[in-house]
Parts: structure tokens; C-alpha cells; sequence
């Protein structure tokens, strides 16, 4: 009798594949070695063994030690052909792993489900986005590369099936199970995507599942606590369910996994479930789709399955269903025993059993089980989460933001001199990294409120408000949904302010929104990762622009497919070295240099900041504001620039009246400055003076001049109060007497020229220029710079005189000066002359961070252009960044310092002649490179406490850093 069946059956063998013809995507590409061994393994094996091999048993890492008994005893016992681990963590898994893998006789095949990464189920593992966010990028070269990358992980942790992509398609909203786990309601988006996951996973050795079949996408029940109903007729599931599949199984699909759901129209039998169904899995997927791989359960212990029948029948049920492998029995030894029953009475022959167990051994061939090698413990955690993970995942999140609603194309936010903004945080989950990066851009404030009268009521100050809505990240299934209050707060807010609301769930949360007639703009940011808060930050500002189409339509709001396009506007993003060409790790050796100033007291802190192609790829901070305090130095921290006040502050505003035509470089001061006219530096130039080529005098002490005898400050020339007659504050409770200012610019006007030309630097162009420009624009330096430039970049932490509007704890102390102001020098500038100019000097008096002085040298990088806003023509800036006075043997530019000519100087030397920037007296530096695209900026305060030792210039620590960023730039 069992001849008879092998005969009868013969033919049934052939779908194994190993004919030149076939389309089996288990075989390997040596098909004759695969074949021997595949042969050997299983004419060596009995019944029991042959058996075993259907099953794929559920196994924790963190499992108890009676779970643990339990899966050796059905290795050694049952012969298990597979396991598929679920909770726990990756070392602990690998351990595991490899002692079970010892115990059993033919190695095992090993699954996860890893949709979004092993972090769909381990801990300390890499979790990508949602099959959601992915369906809104455009790009499906990047969707191959999660693929792949997933791949990697799994088959690190020795994984060989990941039970992914999910192909299904999520045409109802309210789908309670698979809803982020599904590319989207289009048929063509989800099955490109799902095509496009599948190359990278299986190109990385890591065969693939396509799932839930025949489709759970259109479901309002979760099959594990149900036996949800799929209502369509045949025609309408093979024209969107069955849909990927139909293209997948011609990719080379390596498996599929059927789900426990009611198809009427596939499957005649009521409530019986499509995992059991010989229709829905024989007759569809193996005859009509021609599917020769894997086939799998989903697992037979949930509900729609488990409720179906007694133990074991559905196991031996769904064997003759089709299915190949039986996923998580509820009792593999009466499951085995049922099928072993089955095939000794004739009920299931030769040729059904040897089909699936040789398909199962081809899978363990394929991966590499015939030379099976135990999981590495080294390294693993860095393995499975790696650099290339984040830059990955930061470039799926800039390519899936999607702008479902821009009027007057509000996005990206422009002309931030108009703009007052607030954020208002709402959902159950943090926002603090959006929070934080919005801050990097201009000034915003968080407000909140515990009802929506006080709410509105802090709002009226500004005119913009930015709306996060922060739901858990943790899981695909989390709540997302508005609240009603949540609703009716975003409505009021609309009613009265401009809107930009961002929302990091799941597009169909906006379905909710009572209106959103009022809101101007609305950015789908999918997910509350701190990447994803991150980028969709400098979305809003035009870092990059929103590439992302919806993956689903959002009710009658928007449809699927939507969404706006809006331009990179040329501001300052922030992102991974790698990302831009640099290597991460030897850039990370500045923070030793830096570490090393500090411990040696060359400076109390340091604020470093990095940023190449447009993008800050490092900003740290190091020490305190002072050796002897507790405050450490943080991004928001405002130092003294010093002398970058030049560059920062007087330089672009000369460049803007030279634009303007309203003087040229060869202007003399006699012809914009009337008491010049008979001055001997009358004939001295704007090109001449800020080349630091025009005879004129390095600086002078104007301060020493109003010392008493005991070199205090003098009763002639200061008060401890302020009255009209001494009302220029140079520190803190001490006024100079007010019509001593008038007194410098003559002392400059009137002051000897060196007897030799020759480049000899010199703080006082700077004060003659900025006479000229207060006098021409009627306006003070500071009031000019700000409105004129810092305004508009974005550089809200950029002022003169802090002490007016920002916190003492924000602001870096200077020095504690015994010769002058006798106090701590802290929210004042340093420099004397500036502190004789109410704090206002065009050498010196500026303060900033790190991260505004780089947004200006940005501007200057890309030739006086930021955030869509063109402060001075391209022209312009070559025009002053050009060395006149070469052939002299003068470095300088027009206002910018150049590298050295030869020798040493205030550069490492390795930098390109086109490159350009200044230096500080506080220790500050900024300098910018447009060949590698580079912008360096360094703050410190190493006068603090005493000017007087400058170790930090003598130890070549700022140089020596720009050393190491031109060594870690890799291309």
C-alpha cells in the first residue's frame, strides 16, 4: 500500500525543485551539494525525526528554567525542526541558542519576527521604522537597504528566517493589529516596498515571509484573540490581497505564512480558519500562485486558530492544509503524535511528508546549516547596533516626513525676524529632543497650561505656534489617537494664531481632527523616535526638504499619495560624520585634546562645534564656566567671541554698504568720515585698514588713561551709580562718565602711524567703522547687527551686553580683573575699549554659542546666502575674502584672517589658502574651509581667571583640533 501511494504521488515530489526548470526559491546556487545533502539527511532520519522537522517551537531568552526544560526535552524528544525565539535579549539569546543548537541532532532553523528589527522582540537591539513610515518614502533603494540591514542583524544573532515583510494591504483604518506594520492601502506602493525589503533581507542570507496570507489588511479584529472575517468575494481579494504575493513569488520569496481568518469566498466551510483551509493554502497559494517555498502557520496557539479544535487536530489539520511547518503548536508531542497516526494509517502519504521535510532541509542548507557554526559572542551588542543603523534610519526619516498642509507655503518657516513662536506640546509621550532642536533654529518657547483659557493666554505674546503631538514609541499598536480635549485645544489655538501642527503617530490620527480649515501647516512625522523628533525639527526650518507621500488616505481630509514637496533652504542641519564623509571615530579624538585643556586649566570650558557639507556632525561641551563652580558648560551657554565680533558683528555690514554701492574698497576715510579730512589717515583705505596694512597703531589702552594714581578707576571718570552724566556701564555698579566715548574715536583719529608699512594687525579699524556705520544708518552697531543679520539667521543666542536679557547661569564668566573694573568680568564684554563703548564695540563686545557663530560662518561658506535669505551677493564675498596684499607678505583678507603664508600661524597649516575666519582673545576661534565644505568653531573662556597666561595659544590646542578634523575627513 505505502508503494502504491509513492507512486501515485510521484509527481508530487518534483515541485522539490531540483530540476533546471523549476522556480524553488529554497534552492542554493551548488543545487547538486544541496541535494546530497539534503537526501542524506533525511533517508537517515525515522519517522519520528522526519516529523519533528514541521515544527517551529516558541522559546524566550528570558524564559523560566521549566520553559527551558521544556524546549530541550522537545529537541531531544520531538526533533524539532526549528525554533522561533521571541522576548528577551541578544546576548542572552545567543548563549541560548548555541546550547540548544548542540542538543539537537540536525540543526535548527531559526525565526523571528524582526518587521522593524530584533527589537520588535529583544531588548538593547536596533528598532527601524514602521513598515508605515517606510510607505511613505519615494526612494525604494532605501526600503531595500532596512532590509538589508535587518538581514544583517539577524543572521549576527543566527536568525535564518525573519518572518517579514508584512505585504499586507491596510485598507481599513481601524485595523487593530496591523495598521504601522502594513506599507499603506495601495497595492502597488505596499507590494514595491514589500519587494524592495525582501532583496536586502534575503541579498543579506536572511530568508524572508510574506505575510499574513491571503490578506489581513482589511480586518477591524485581531486574529490573536479572534477569528476575524475577510467579506469580499474572490475577485476583490485576488485583485488587492493576493496582490503582492502574485509578484513576490516571482521575486523568489523564500516563504509565506497564512493567518487564521474567515474568507467565505475562498473557503465554503463556516468559521473555518484560512491556516487549516486546503482551498486557501493548496489550491491558492501552492497551485494557483505556484508557491514551491516555505510555508508557515502563523502560530497555532492564538485564538483564531486555538479555538478551532482539540489539540493536535489542528496541527494535523493544517499539515494537510498544505502548510509546511507548524509555528508554535499549543503541545508539539500530540501534535506529532496525530501526524505520525495519520501517516501510518494512509492519510497522509510518502511523497506529502517528503515534500515538506526536503523543503524544510533545503531552507536549513541554504542558510548555511549543512556547516553550522555557533553565534559569536564578541562584539554583538556594537554589531547590532551600529553606526550605519543611525544614518540609515535619519535618511528614511528625512525621505518619509510627509506636509499634508502648507498655506502661503508657511513651510519651511522663513523670515524669522517676523516670527514670534511658541510650542506647545501634546500626547502622553516626551517631546523634549523636538523641543530642543527647534531651539537650535531661533528662539521658542514652551508653554503649557492646565486648561485652554490660561493656554491661550500665554500664547498672545506670540504669533506662531508650533503643535507636537507625541504619542509612545514603543510599538506599532500604541494608542495614537487625538484626545477630545486635545481636539478642541488644537482648534482654539488655530482660531488665533498661525499653526503648525506636527504629529509623530500614524497618519490616520488627523482623521480624528474635528477641522483643520484653521491650521496652516500639518507634517506627518509617523513615529516619537528621538531621530524622528530630531529631523522633523529641521524639516520645519528647511534643513532639508519633505520628500514623503502619504501611504494611506487620511478620511476626507487627504488622500493616499499626497503630499508637499517644499525646497532645502540652505540652513544648518545636524546629523552623523559618516554622512558628510567624515569618520566618526577619529573625529571623536578631539574630545581627548579638549579633555586635556581643560585638566591641565588652559581654559575652564570649551564649547566645539563641527559642521561639514551644511551639517553639524559634532557639537560637545567640555568643563565648567569656572574651575571652582559646578556649572557645566551646555549648548545654550553664551560666551565672549572676542575679536570674532570683526567678522561677526562689522564685517557683514561693511560688505552690505559696499553691495549697496554706498562705498568701495578703495574709499578713503576722508571721504565718508568728515573729521578725517585733515587727519594723516585721511588716504587710509577700506581695503588698506582691514588688510591690516595701513600704518595704524595695534590698539591703545583707552581705560589707563582714567586709572587714578593706585590704578583704580577714577572719581573723574566713574560712579558707582548711573546718572546722565555717567551712564556708560563697563561693569557691573561702575559708569564711566558718558562724554569720555567721544574721547576714543578722537584719540584713534589723532593717533602717530607706525613709521614702517608693513601688516601689523590693529583693533582700530574696527572702531572707526563702526563710527561710520552708526553715523550712516543713525542706529547702534548692535541694533543693526541684530536686525540686519542676527534676526534673520536665526541667531538668537548672538547679543552684545547679556546681562540686559539673559541669565547670569548662561552666561561664561571672563576673567576676574585686577586692574581695571576690579570684579568679575561676567555678562560684560572682556575687552576694555568695548566696555568704554557702553559694551558695544565693532573690535570686540559680541557674545554667542558655538551653534549661532557657525550659522553665520555658514552664511559666509555659501557666500552670503541662509535659510532662503541672499544678505550680499556671491561676488561679494570673493570680493572680501581675496588677499590685496599678497605680494607684501600679508596673509589677510578684507576683515578675514587667512591661513599663514609659511611657519606657523592661526592655522594647522592643512588647510586650504581659500579658506578663511578669525580668532579671539577669550581663546575663541572660527574658521571656514569652502573647498571641504567645512565650518569650525571653538569658544572658550581661558582668561578666566587671568588673561595673563595664554597656554591654550602656546599649546597649539585650537590648531591642533583643526588638525584632527582634516585627518578624520575621509572624502
Amino acid at each position: 500500500m505505502r508503494q502504491l501511494f509513492k507512486l501515485s504521488f510521484f509527481c508530487l515530489v518534483t515541485v522539490l525543485g531540483f530540476a533546471q526548470n523549476t522556480k524553488n526559491p529554497l534552492l542554493s546556487k551548488d543545487i547538486e551539494s544541496q541535494k546530497k545533502w539534503v537526501d542524506s539527511i533525511y533517508n537517515s532520519m525515522t519517522l519520528a525525526e522526519k516529523v519533528g522537522q514541521l515544527y517551529m517551537v516558541q522559546v524566550m531568552s528570558n524564559q523560566s528554567d521549566a520553559s527551558h526544560k521544556k524546549v530541550i526535552d522537545d529537541i531531544k524528544k520531538h526533533h524539532i525542526g526549528g525554533i522561533i525565539y521571541s522576548k528577551g535579549g541578544p546576548y542572552r539569546q545567543a548563549k541560548l541558542n548555541n546550547e540548544l543548537q548542540a542538543i539537537s541532532k540536525v540543526p535548527m532553523l531559526i525565526g523571528m519576527d524582526a518587521e522593524w528589527g530584533l527589537s520588535m522582540r529583544l531588548d538593547s537591539t536596533y528598532a527601524f521604522p514602521w513598515n508605515m513610515t517606510l510607505g511613505a518614502i519615494k526612494d525604494n533603494k532605501l526600503v531595500e537597504q532596512v532590509g538589508k540591514h535587518i538581514g544583517e542583524h539577524c543572521k549576527r544573532l543566527g536568525v535564518h528566517f525573519n518572518f517579514a515583510p508584512d505585504v499586507d494591504i491596510n485598507t481599513n483604518p481601524k485595523n487593530p493589529i496591523i495598521g504601522n506594520r502594513s506599507f499603506g492601502e495601495d497595492r502597488y506602493n505596499v507590494t514595491d516596498k514589500a519587494s524592495a525589503f525582501m532583496k536586502g533581507m534575503q541579498g543579506a542570507g536572511v530568508l524572508a515571509n510574506a505575510k499574513h496570507f491571503p490578506g489581513h489588511g482589511d480586518t477591524s479584529q485581531d486574529s490573536h484573540k479572534t477569528l476575524p472575517t475577510i467579506n469580499f468575494d474572490k475577485e476583490r481579494i485576488e485583485a488587492v490581497e493576493l496582490f503582492p504575493y502574485k509578484q513576490l513569488i516571482n521575486e523568489n520569496l523564500s516563504s509565506v505564512m497564512v493567518a487564521h481568518l474567515n474568507v467565505p469566498s475562498l473557503e465554503p466551510r463556516e468559521n473555518y480558519p484560512s491556516s487549516l483551509s486546503k482551498n486557501i493554502v493548496t489550491g491558492i497559494l501552492k497551485e494557483e500562485l505556484g508557491f514551491k517555498g516555505l510555508i508557515f502557520t502563523d502560530a497555532l496557539t492564538m485564538k483564531g486558530a486555538a479555538d478551532f479544535s482539540e489539540t493536535g487536530d489542528i496541527d494535523l489539520a493544517a499539515f494537510q492544509a498544505g502548510n509546511d511547518v507548524m509555528l508554535m503548536s499549543e503541545d508539539v508531542g500530540i501534535g506529532v503524535g496525530k501526524i505520525m497516526e495519520a501517516y501510518n494509517s494512509g492519510e497522509i502519504s510518502d511523497a506529502r511528508l517528503e515534500l515538506s521535510v526536503k523543503k524544510i532541509l533545503q531552507a536549513k542548507y541554504k542558510v548555511g546549516l549543512n556547516n553550522y557554526a555557533p553565534i559569536s559572542l564578541t562584539n554583538l551588542a556594537q554589531d547590532l547596533n551600529r553606526l550605519e543603523d543611525d544614518m540609515l534610519y535619519e535618511e528614511l526619516m528625512e525621505n518619509a516626513f510627509t506636509i499634508v498642509k502648507n498655506d502661503n507655503n508657511l513651510l519651511p518657516l522663513q523670515e524669522l525676524e517676523t516670527k514670534s513662536v511658541a510650542y506647545v506640546k501634546l500626547g502622553d509621550d516626551s517631546g523634549t529632543a523636538f523641543y530642543d532642536e527647534l531651539k537650535k533654529y531661533m528662539k521658542v518657547h514652551a508653554i503649557s497650561a492646565d486648561n485652554i483659557g490660561d493656554l491661550l493666554g500665554k500664547l498672545q505674546a506670540y504669533n506662531t505656534v508650533i503643535i507636537g503631538f507625541h504619542r509612545s514609541n514603543d510599538s506599532p499598536w500604541k494608542s495614537y489617537e487625538f484626545s477630545e480635549v486635545e481636539s478642541i485645544w488644537i482648534e482654539e489655538i488655530a482660531k488665533r494664531h498661525t499653526v503648525i501642527l506636527d504629529a509623530f503617530v500614524k497618519p490616520y490620527a488627523l482623521a480624528d481632527l474635528k477641522s483643520i480649515t484653521n491650521i496652516e501647516s500639518i507634517v506627518v512625522s509617523y513615529q516619537n523616535s528621538v531621530i524622528a523628533q530630531q529631523k522633523s525639527a529641521q524639516l520645519i526650518f528647511g534643513a532639508f526638504g519633505s520628500k514623503g507621500k502619504l501611504p494611506v488616505s487620511i478620511g476626507n481630509y487627504f488622500p493616499v499619495d499626497f503630499g508637499f514637496q517644499t525646497p532645502n533652504i540652505k540652513r544648518l542641519g545636524y546629523t552623523i560624520p559618516e554622512r558628510v564623509g567624515v569618520n566618526s571615530k577619529k573625529l571623536a579624538k578631539i574630545d581627548e585634546i579638549a579633555e586635556y585643556a581643560v585638566k591641565k586649566k588652559m581654559t575652564p570650558g570649551i564649547q566645539l562645534l563641527v559642521a561639514r557639507k551644511g551639517k553639524v556632525i559634532y557639537s560637545k561641551n567640555f568643563g565648567k564656566h569656572t574651575y571652582s563652580g559646578n556649572e557645566e558648560v551646555s549648548f545654550d551657554d553664551i560666551y565672549d567671541v572676542a575679536s570674532l565680533t570683526k567678522i561677526l558683528a562689522t564685517l557683514p555690514l561693511v560688505m552690505e554698504l559696499e553691495e549697496k554701492g554706498l562705498i568701495t574698497l578703495d574709499t578713503k576715510l576722508s571721504e565718508v568720515l568728515q573729521d578725517y579730512k585733515n587727519s594723516n589717515k585721511k588716504d587710509v583705505t577700506f581695503k588698506s585698514m582691514l588688510s591690516h596694512y595701513a600704518r595704524l597703531k595695534p590698539w591703545e589702552p583707552f581705560y589707563y588713561h582714567t586709572l587714578d594714581k593706585t590704578k583704580h578707576p577714577s572719581e573723574k571718570y566713574y560712579r558707582k551709580t548711573k546718572s546722565d552724566s555717567f551712564n556708560v556701564e563697563v561693569a557691573k555698579n561702575l559708569f564711566m562718565r558718558t562724554d569720555y566715548q567721544d574721547s576714543i574715536p578722537d584719540i584713534i583719529r589723532d593717533s602717530e602711524l607706525l613709521n614702517r608699512l608693513t601688516y601689523r594687525y590693529s583693533d582700530f579699524p574696527y572702531y572707526i567703522l563702526k563710527k561710520f556705520i552708526e553715523q550712516h544708518y543713525d542706529r547702534t552697531l548692535d541694533q543693526l547687527a541684530n536686525s540686519h543679520f542676527y534676526e534673520p539667521l536665526g541667531a538668537n543666542y548672538t547679543t552684545y551686553n547679556p546681562y540686559h536679557t539673559i541669565s547670569s547661569k548662561k552666561i561664561v564668566p571672563t576673567e576676574v580683573d585686577d586692574y581695571y573694573r576690579y570684579q568679575t568680568v561676567h555678562g560684560y564684554v572682556h575687552d576694555m575699549g568695548a566696555a568704554m563703548q557702553n559694551g558695544i564695540g565693532g573690535h570686540a563686545g559680541l557674545f554667542s554659542n558655538a551653534n549661532d557663530v557657525a550659522k553665520i560662518m555658514q552664511m559666509y561658506l555659501q557666500k552670503g546666502y541662509y535659510g532662503n535669505k541672499r544678505f550680499f551677493k556671491e561676488e561679494t564675498f570673493d570680493k572680501f575674502n581675496t588677499r590685496y596684499y599678497l605680494n607684501k607678505e600679508n596673509r589677510r583678507a578684507i576683515g578675514f584672517d587667512k591661513p599663514q603664508l609659511s611657519g606657523s600661524g592661526p592655522t594647522c597649516g592643512c588647510v586650504p589658502m581659500s579658506s578663511f575666519g578669525h580668532s579671539g582673545f577669550t581663546g575663541t576661534y572660527a574658521w571656514a574651509d569652502p573647498e571641504n565644505e567645512l565650518v569650525y568653531v571653538f569658544l572658550a573662556n581661558r582668561t578666566y581667571p587671568s588673561s595673563e597666561s595664554n597656554l591654550l595659544l602656546r599649546a597649539n590646542i585650537r590648531t591642533d583640533i583643526q588638525k584632527l578634523i582634516y585627518e578624520a575627513i575621509e572624502n
